[in-house]
């Protein structure tokens, strides 16, 4: 038996396939693919540990494709395996060589780039917006060590994709973490889309650049089996203290079909005479590579090993009050005030302790959004990934815990998740149970001036509460907690959820309006005071300075009543009974810009069809530092003063 002559035979089948079902579509990156199918071909059906009658298995080595657009190959090759696909596990059937006609059409699993909650779930994550799969493998394999698990994660990163800055965000993070249960290997094909790859991505250089960060590189013929079979033979044997691996994979794009190769085919599906010629190049490959092949040729697919039984664990934790005694914190509980960052720390500590899927990560300001709570206790420690000023990466490892089982946290700055966004809408494609919290959110952060300030993140994380994601759940719930009690409590909401959640917390040491006895609930809101001229509606430091303002309001004769909506989205239809009871007359204030939670009530209201009178409140200029909160609320115009004059003029009052 000739294994060469197999992935030859078998690589010129993937491609063929790949050729005819983007042909089919009308649409797809064929060439992409073709360079791609002998590593293919030898991890699919050679190298990787795995079942296609059971793709997910939680002990199976994965492929992560982060240059996704290449995805045709690995449909072909599920195709000719029966790779087990469909949403509902309780209905899932095999894949079939008809299944590829079907390739990017609306009712399809074969999703123009990888994404496993349309019904393909051997791949762990969405990919195709590039640079983020080698962040997903990294958090896959973190995973693995935390489980004591063997499986081999492998990773497919094109070479013009490999300039994306959060790649070499993964390379030093997995050289740091020493996790050589990774493997990269970088297509190097030398075009992208539009021309060459600049020289910088050029085998040499990349390979230069893999081995100073402190990675094994090997640089292989991606086209010759036996140069393959040996790096992942090599790959395999890693253990220890043994550094990780990378491969260097020089490849043809288009490979097989020289009328397809060079510039000007990416994206660009071959049809009519183009498609008969490259198919019939791809002929003349085969009979000149597989000469040797006989009738007996064959691959062998090595099982994954046993799962273990899943043990879920408990979300139940302790009170604060309870547990801050027992950590001899009683005189911070005796000042009546804490900040919303410091309950959120210890909120995670506490659930680290009662449940081993608990995984907090941070960006190197973990002794500000008090994660370090959780690092510092001993029995945790392990399950606390210090990812440094690498945003991005953070948010992809996060992904791939997230897909291995794990409920990650994910703490930075407000202003500095922004740098994450898009690995955040990729994670809610993927369906990923993902937790993120930005502290030091809204201009009372005063003195660091508007470079530390997260003020577009409420809009931002907003748009995701309008629409819904794979289990028909609110796409991202976004939470604003006012009081230490507020964001312990809705800490835990968060882990018991199972999708995306953002929760903003606060540098400023504010006053306790809760306690251990107050519920909290995604889609949820307080009612602090009840009044009958006006609904307030606020969220986090602005319920406190609303609070100031009804004061004032009292003092004129206005009956105001106080919301704090701690949640995008809420309960609509128990707001407007609100407002209704007001006179239809509500005021939003926010210390953020604009977009958040004043146009979500704007949305209800004009839904409903009703008249009502909204105000807006919210940071309407660029702040700048300040000594104090207050400075900045007064010089952003949203003090308590202000809130009472915009009421006023609301209602017309003199």
């Amino acid at each position: 038996m000739s294994f060469e002559a197999a992935v030859h035979a078998q690589a010129i089948d993937l491609d063929r396939l790949s050729l005819e079902m983007c042909a089919k579509a009308g649409s797809g990156h064929p060439t992409t693919a073709m360079s791609l199918g002998h590593i293919v071909t030898v991890l699919l059906f050679h190298a990787m540990r795995w079942s296609p009658d059971y793709p997910d298995y939680p002990t199976s080595d994965r492929l992560i494709l982060s240059e996704g657009h290449a995805v045709p190959v690995v449909y072909a090759a599920a195709a000719k395996l029966g790779v087990k696909v469909g949403t509902d596990p309780s209905s899932m059937r095999a894949l079939s060589l008809k299944d590829l006609e079907t390739f990017r059409d609306l009712s399809s699993a074969l999703e123009g780039h990888p994404n496993p909650v349309e019904g393909f779930p051997f791949f762990d994550a969405a990919t195709g917006s590039l640079g983020q799969g080698l962040s997903v493998a990294a958090g896959l394999g973190e995973a693995a060590r935390l489980d004591g698990s063997d499986r081999r994660l492998y990773c497919v990163v094109g070479d013009g994709e490999a300039r994306e800055g959060q790649i070499a965000e993964a390379l030093d993070f997995i050289v740091e973490r020493g996790l050589n249960n990774v493997l990269t290997i970088i297509n190097c094909n030398g075009y992208g889309q539009a021309d060459r790859v600049s020289g910088q991505q050029s085998p040499e250089v990349l390979a230069a650049k893999l081995e100073a960060t402190g990675f094994t590189v090997r640089t292989i013929n991606g086209h010759e089996p036996s140069q393959i079979k040996q790096a992942f033979d090599a790959f395999a044997s890693l253990g220890g203290d043994d550094k990780p691996m990378a491969v260097i994979a020089r490849t043809v794009k288009g490979w097989g079909a020289p009328s397809l190769q060079g510039n000007g085919w990416h994206g660009k599906p071959a049809t009519g005479e183009a498609l008969k010629r490259a198919l019939a190049e791809l002929d003349e490959r085969r009979v000149e590579l597989t000469s040797s092949l006989t009738q007996t040729d064959s691959f062998e697919i090595l099982p994954p090993a046993e799962a273990a039984a899943f043990e879920p664990g408990s979300f139940e934790i302790p009170e604060m009050s309870r547990l801050m005694k027992s950590m001899d914190m009683d005189s911070l509980l005796h000042t009546g005030r804490l900040a919303t960052r410091k309950a959120y720390g210890l909120a995670l500590r506490a659930l680290g302790r009662v449940n081993p899927r608990i995984v907090v990560l941070d960006a190197d300001v973990s002794n500000s959004t008090f994660a370090d709570t959780f690092a510092k206790d001993g029995d945790l420690a392990s399950r606390f990934l210090e990812c440094k000023i690498a945003e991005q990466n953070m948010m992809s490892v996060g992904v791939g815990l997230s897909a291995a089982g794990k409920i990650p946290f994910c703490s930075s700055f407000a202003k500095f998740i922004t740098r994450g966004y898009d690995q955040i809408e990729m994670a809610i494609n993927s369906g990923a149970n993902l937790k993120i919290v930005g502290s030091h959110s809204g201009i009372t952060l005063a003195a660091d001036g508007p470079s530390q300030m997260g003020l577009p993140d409420v809009a931002w994380f907003r748009s995701f509460t309008t629409t819904r994601d794979s289990r028909g759940n609110p796409a991202c719930y976004v939470l604003q907690p006012a009081d230490a009690y507020a964001a312990y409590a809705l800490t835990q909401v968060m882990a018991e959820y199972e999708g995306v959640c953002y929760m903003r917390t606060l540098r400023p040491e504010t006053e306790f309006i809760y306690s251990d006895d107050t519920l909290f609930n995604l889609g949820g809101f307080e009612v602090l005071t009840e009044g009958r001229d006006v609904v307030i509606c606020a969220a986090g430091y602005m319920v406190h300075e609303a609070n100031k303002a009804l004061d004032l309001l009292d003092k004129a004769g206005v009956s105001a009543t106080l919301v704090d909506l701690y949640s995008l989205p809420f309960d609509a239809d128990k707001l407007l009974d609100l407002i209704n009871a007001n006179g239809g007359y509500v005021i939003s204030v926010e210390d953020n810009y604009g977009g958040g939670i004043g146009s979500a009530i704007a949305d209800v209201l004009a839904a409903s069809g009703d008249g009502f009178t909204l105000d807006q409140m919210f940071v309407a200029r660029v702040p700048k530092s300040a000594r104090t909160p207050d400075d900045l609320l007064k010089y952003c115009g949203i003090s308590a003063q202000d809130i009472m004059m915009r009421v006023m003029k609301l209602l017309q009052v003199a």
